[in-house]
């Protein structure tokens, strides 16, 4: 029975591994057209087996208090205008210069979405993000995603992608 037993546990194991990070990865969406957000929704059904949860939220009044939660964040942001960040990503933006305070215990990564025909402003919504975070000394891991609505790549694909090694990445690197 005991060998059975364990036969069962192998099995279930092997259909059902283990999360690779045993924390929630929050993916905070600042989207304008809804892209950023299917990005986030396609991330989330496709990375589920390799953190304990995901989570999926739009910035629409959020502040830096977000940020107190125990999880690993990703900034899933688009860019609108002349490289601003999208509307519904504006109060949590704008908190993190009005209400600066120590973000070091922030572990986060940022996938940007823009138009390189914008020239100078490509991918700013994101990267924006990114700047301030670093000033208040979160910790992004990895590189920055910034992905070209001009080429002919998907969105939503490439993320994916790139959300898998990123995540492995975050693991790797994972304080003990």
């Amino acid at each position: 029975l005991q060998i059975c037993l364990q036969a069962l546990f192998f099995c279930a194991d092997a259909i059902h591994p283990a999360p690779l990070i045993a924390m929630k990865l929050k993916i905070l969406v600042g989207t304008m057209t809804d892209t950023a957000e299917s990005v986030a929704q396609s991330i989330q059904m496709a990375c589920a087996d390799q953190v304990a949860s995901i989570e999926v939220q739009r910035m629409d009044g959020l502040d830096t208090h977000v940020f107190d939660e125990n999880a690993l964040f990703l900034i899933c942001s688009s860019t609108y205008g002349t490289g601003d960040v999208p509307d519904n990503a504006q109060a949590l933006y704008l908190s993190l210069d009005a209400e600066p305070r120590y973000l070091g215990h922030v572990r986060y990564g940022v996938i940007s979405l823009g138009d390189s025909s914008y020239g100078e402003t490509f991918c700013q919504g994101g990267l924006k993000f990114d700047a301030r975070l670093q000033a208040l000394g979160a910790q992004r891991v990895g590189d920055v995603l910034c992905h070209d609505a001009s080429g002919d790549t998907v969105a939503e694909d490439d993320a994916v992608v790139w959300c898998q090694a990123w995540l492995a990445q975050a693991l790797a690197s994972q304080p003990a």
